[in-house]
């Protein structure tokens, strides 16, 4: 009996002993590192509506948008978390509400491709939106590397911009 209890503790100190080896590999690789946590977030308003002025090569929605709430986090491995709340139009027929059924989210990196400068824009899965403009979006995304100055945008099914990361 007392053998039995000295194999189930040397188990449970195996285990422990495995699972903070790989957090502490996964951590030093930078893997799960958030590198780039925000709180707020811009909707698309004023000269960016539309397809005048795209931001690293996205067009804003053909309408003005406003937003409560947009906040998340990506990390260096391409997890992505973003809510947004009250993400709804400012203007038009449908004022104050979202007629869009489902978001997107874009990271928008500045990286290098043979030596010179490109921006890659990598895009989510639809995530379901209310018609209140409430949607959760989790994926993981495969990031280029280097992922330099990372944007994060909101956006159609067919990758307009509503919202992205500012003030």
């Amino acid at each position: 009996m007392h053998s039995s209890k000295l194999h189930v503790v040397a188990f449970v100190l195996a285990v422990a002993l495995v699972a903070s080896f790989v957090t502490q590999t996964s951590t030093a690789s930078g893997e799960g590192n958030p590198i780039v946590t925000f709180n707020t977030m811009a909707p698309v308003t004023g000269p960016f509506v539309g397809t005048a002025n795209p931001i690293r090569g996205i067009n804003g929605g053909g309408l003005p948008w406003a937003i409560a709430n947009g906040n998340g986090v990506l990390h260096a491995d391409g997890k992505l978390d973003v809510n947004v709340h009250g993400l709804v139009l400012a203007a038009g027929p449908n004022t104050g509400k979202n007629p869009i059924p489902t978001f997107r989210a874009v990271v928008s990196c500045l990286s290098v491709s043979n030596g010179n400068p490109t921006t890659v824009n990598v895009s989510t899965d639809p995530f379901a939106a209310t018609t209140t403009g409430d949607a959760h979006i989790h994926a993981r995304l495969a990031l280029p590397s280097p992922c330099i100055a990372p944007i994060i945008f909101v956006t159609s099914p067919t990758g307009a911009w509503f919202a992205a990361t500012g003030n």
